[in-house]
């Protein structure tokens, strides 16, 4: 939460606040921008950085009211708080003596405009700065631009205050009476436009500021990207500064007005507002153990392998396929779980748990279930894994430690290792008697998490137990990272995903939301704080886009965007600010998780038509085979062996059609899956109303890019050995911004063996220096 300090009307619609943001200000430089939320149904509006005092620890942010959440921002008073502020963000202007500089804004544009124009003259330039406004109550901060300019020129529309005109005239009347080596244009996309279009004839280079598109600000959904120079770019991680002349405005102007008329509709909710305890001794639990021992002296091996695995309730398909949070898998009763825990052989060598990658003790877990102890079973699972409860819905064990079960050599199914965990959990969390790992006493070393998500909440959970002092950082306003924005309540609802963080908290783990490192703060500054060790689990949320003729069309987005908006800002549910289109015929390319999570929520959003365009086969699918089945039950529709060529968009810049190119199947490639091969002059053309792109992610630069002698890897990650320690001793990482891309529980896996590595690393420090 961030206290406004004070507040000032530059106009009716126009204000100045100042915040209370101490580390934002010590980071910022111009060009700088930070997302702000107002409420927590509130929507993430990027705002450029007016000013900022590094002494008082205070940022300056210039606001117009234009929709509901700008206006819910103008309505805070001084001594209230806002929600959320997370930045700085963006590259920072470059600045250099260029010679002669124009700086050119427009409204609010004005605002980021002034820490530009200071940092240019301080650097040595001459400059002369146009301001414009419709009339003289909207030309901003006057008197603070002449005390930094060489000379300041003002154009109103009506003329009530300067000379009357465009902003455009007064730019060229400076080009035409001496030489100008450098323009600057902030304001309004149309004033932005026409003033590139202006300095492009008379070959000055110019930057404009495109931070009004943005959604997210950190990278990760994909919904500001533009054209520039013909190649796709993200505004808030390539920005939001961009060379104008470069830009295509005009699809731009199309982008920016993808969401109106929901905003209109949206603008009406202001209409109406204003002691330790004493431990029990503890039995021997391994396989020779007495209890065990009986166990299997119960029921002969051939007697439970002809025990048939037991089938997961689900809710009624037609019903599910419209209700978004209701999570579709029930889970098991009691009698169903010790049914199916019966089934385990308690092998001698348990080839199960070689395909678990954080190492649960499967066996002994099962075998608790088996003999009616739930909460020892439940306890078991925490001693290796942080989360269990949501591994136990979301990870493939169909590929992991079920694909190992000694049932599967006999042709028989693998036990059901997924459901036993989950009702484990889920027994412990509902019975109020919920278990603390426990934790080795506290030796006062500090060690700092880069990101929530699963990798990240794994590393710091084994490292608390170790006993450190562990501090996660997370970008986002929740925690969570891809366990909240990316997977759908109706698969992990986020309650359950809350409780297993609260479970950390109690052993001692801290959380700072809203803070990123390498903009908030950078590495140097964890070190300089005492931080002896860094994880950086940030993930791979900058999504991938095929780069296609038409794929910048409005109501195409990538999946991150997509479940960004329904899942973390809820923008389905009507007191949301998030706006999000309810497409009726909805297109989803890829064929993986994320896929089918996505066209499982537009089913639930009301798609008529909600199809897979995939280009293989579905054999070739990477998605969970569940997830494909109850994709299927919930009436999606499956186009494999179809590969988008071109969006076709109508006057508006809306997508209408996709056409597809229909493929074969050829030789296996470096997957192991066989190449999807382009039939000659076989294509389709159907019609949609939306897009949602999901073929991967890549790792998002913002963090590894900030530390310096970081060794990268293929395509931006971070290379790291067996230990996932990374060319810097005291930083390892883990997790998606190590693979690119890989499931919950492998990321876990990576937190877990991080941890070991840096406990052993940090102790053997220790006693050197005894």
């Amino acid at each position: 939460m961030n206290k406004i300090i004070s507040k000032e009307h530059f106009s009716e619609k126009v204000l100045k606040l100042v915040i209370e943001a101490p580390l934002i200000a010590k980071s910022r430089k111009a060009g700088h921008f930070v997302i702000v939320r107002v409420g927590e149904k509130g929507e993430r509006m990027p705002l450029t950085i007016a000013g900022a005092d590094p002494v008082k620890g205070t940022i300056t942010l210039v606001v117009q009211k234009v929709g509901l959440s700008s206006t819910r921002l103008c309505e805070l008073n001084e001594g209230d708080y806002i929600t959320d502020i997370v930045g700085p963000l963006g590259q920072a202007t470059h600045i250099e003596n260029f010679g002669t500089v124009v700086c050119a804004g427009g409204g609010v544009g004005v605002a980021p405009m002034l820490p530009i124009v200071q940092a240019l003259k301080a650097a040595g330039n001459r400059v002369v700065t146009v301001l414009a406004g419709r009339t003289k109550e909207l030309i901003i901060l006057e008197k603070e631009m002449r005390e930094s300019s060489d000379e300041v020129i003002i154009m109103t529309d009506d003329g009530s205050y300067g000379r009357k005109g465009l902003v455009t005239e007064g730019v060229e009347e400076v080009i035409k009476r001496e030489t100008v080596n450098k323009c600057f244009a902030i304001g309004p996309a149309v004033m932005m436009k026409f003033v590139c279009l202006l300095t492009k004839k008379y070959e000055i280079p110019t930057d404009v500021s495109l931070n009004t598109i943005m959604v997210d600000g950190t990278g990760m959904c994909g919904a500001c990207r533009i054209t520039v120079g013909g190649k796709t770019r993200f505004v808030c991680v390539d920005g939001p500064e961009f060379d104008g002349h470069q830009v295509d405005f005009d699809e731009m102007l199309k982008r920016m007005g993808a969401f109106k008329d929901i905003e209109q509709k949206e603008i009406h909710k202001l209409d109406t507002q204003s002691p330790a305890g004493c431990e029990t001794a503890k039995e021997p639990d391994g396989r020779d153990s007495a209890w065990r021992t009986e166990l299997r002296k119960a029921m002969k091996p051939k007697e439970r392998m002809t025990i048939p695995r037991v089938k997961m309730n689900e809710l009624d398909a037609d019903y599910r396929s419209h209700s978004r949070k209701e999570e579709v898998n029930l889970g098991l009763s009691e009698e169903q779980a010790v049914t199916e825990a019966k089934r385990c052989l308690d092998c001698p060598n348990p080839t199960c748990m070689n395909g678990c990658p954080v190492g649960i003790n499967i066996p002994k877990f099962i075998k608790n279930i088996e003999r009616g102890e739930y909460l020892e079973a439940a306890k078991t699972l925490k001693e290796t894994s942080a989360l269990p409860a949501v591994c136990g819905r979301v990870c493939p064990q169909e590929k992991q430690c079920e694909s190992q079960c000694t049932h599967l050599k006999a042709g028989h199914e693998a036990v059901a290792i997924g459901y036993l965990e989950r009702f484990a959990a889920d027994y412990e969390r509902e019975s109020g008697q919920i278990s603390i790992p426990e934790v080795a006493a506290a030796n006062h070393i500090k060690v700092a998490v880069i990101g929530s998500g699963p990798a990240g909440l794994s590393f710091a959970g084994d490292m608390a137990k170790y006993g450190y002092e562990v501090t996660v950082f997370e970008a986002l306003h929740e925690i969570g990272g891809v366990l909240k924005y990316g997977i759908p309540e109706f698969r992990l609802p986020n309650k359950i995903v809350d409780i297993e963080i609260d479970n950390l908290s109690k052993i001692g783990v801290k959380f700072q939301k809203d803070c990123i490192i390498g903009k908030t703060i950078s590495v140097e500054d964890l070190e300089a704080e005492g931080f002896k060790g860094i994880f950086v689990a940030s993930g791979a949320g900058l999504p991938n886009f095929m780069n296609i003729p038409g794929e910048n069309s409005i109501n195409i987005m990538s999946s991150n965007e997509y479940l960004t908006r329904v899942n973390l800002m809820d923008a389905a549910s009507e007191d949301s600010d998030t706006p999000v289109t309810f497409g009726k015929h909805v297109a989803v390319i890829g064929g993986g998780n994320t896929a089918m999570d996505s066209v499982r929520t537009a089913r639930r959003l009301g798609a008529e038509r909600a199809m897979i365009i995939y280009r293989r086969s579905e054999e070739e699918m990477p998605a969970r085979l569940e997830e494909v089945k109850h994709a299927k039950e919930e009436g999606v529709e499956f186009l494999t062996l179809h590969n988008p060529i071109e969006y076709i968009a109508d006057e508006k810049g809306r997508v209408k059609q996709v056409v597809l190119q229909k493929m074969e199947l050829g030789e296996p490639d470096a997957s192991g899956r066989r190449s999807p091969i382009a039939i000659p002059g076989a294509t389709e053309t159907i019609d949609i109303d939306m897009a949602i792109v999901s073929v991967g992610v890549s790792p998002n630069p913002i963090v590894p890019s900030s530390i310096q002698g970081l060794e990268l890897g293929r395509k931006g990650t971070i290379a790291v050995n067996e230990n996932m320690q990374s060319s810097i001793p005291t930083i390892y990482a883990g997790g998606d911004i190590v693979r690119g891309g890989a499931t919950v529980i492998l990321a876990m896996g990576d937190g877990r063996k991080a941890a070991a590595a840096m406990h052993t690393q940090l102790s053997q420090k220790q006693l050197s220096q005894k």
